[in-house]
């Protein structure tokens, strides 16, 4: 499967993703720069964790301009896979391709940690190779994680089954001590309604490998794989 994953400036967890797409899983990978206007026929899409443009105005809002941008649309469109986490995540909601909106922390701290993610869904192209309850330990990093919608979007992303992570404690129930940052519902990761854009605030790229301490972010990228295999035959 050919993925890329785009640079804006200031990313910063771009060779983490390309390092997990590489070394860990064995795809082709190429780097695509914000200014470019081509994904290069990518079937999947990164847009990995950092500060693009320093977080100037707020979180995405000068990335959704970048040139690329049209290319992300346009392979969202297609139904190709795009995957935002942290930084990119931010990046997808200011660019209308998720919908709400992530705002700053309410307890107004950085947090940088590794925590619990219950899976809501196992039957997503994200989540196949996992099991609705199963809980993850995967790291977060973000001052701007907290999740916010109107209730009506968020009961349609409920109904639509588009929330496949919420924050948890280890044993998967929710609460507000488990949850970061103040994110509406807990949640921490969901796709558009055609459910091949994803947007999350925790890094799987950091939690890909044992010796990183978990490897439970692997099954989101071996899940992508999975269904393209399918698709093959």
């Amino acid at each position: 499967m050919r993925w890329v994953v785009v640079r804006f400036p200031g990313s910063n967890c771009d060779q983490d993703a390309f390092h997990v797409l590489k070394h860990v899983l064995g795809q082709e990978v190429e780097y695509v720069w914000h200014k470019e206007s081509s994904l290069a026929g990518a079937e999947a899409v990164v847009l990995p964790g950092g500060f693009s443009y320093g977080d100037y105005l707020r979180t995405g809002a000068i990335a959704r301009f970048s040139p690329i941008m049209d290319a992300v649309k346009a392979a969202a469109a297609e139904g190709r896979t795009v995957m935002g986490i942290c930084n990119g995540f931010q990046i997808l909601c200011e660019a209308g391709l998720l919908p709400g909106v992530l705002i700053r922390n309410n307890n107004l701290h950085f947090r940088c940690e590794t925590l619990h993610l219950r899976v809501e869904h196992g039957d997503s192209r994200f989540t196949r190779g996992l099991k609705a309850g199963q809980v993850l330990r995967i790291p977060i990093a973000h001052g701007e994680g907290n999740y916010v919608a109107d209730p009506k979007t968020l009961d349609s992303l409920f109904a639509h089954k588009q929330v496949l992570f919420t924050y948890s404690d280890a044993q998967g129930a929710a609460s507000d001590a488990a949850n970061p940052n103040g994110s509406a519902r807990h949640i921490a990761g969901l796709t558009n309604v055609a459910g091949n854009v994803l947007g999350l605030m925790p890094h799987p790229e950091r939690a890909s490998e044992g010796i990183l301490g978990s490897a439970d972010g692997l099954a989101i990228f071996e899940s992508v794989l999975a269904g393209e295999k399918a698709k093959q035959g």
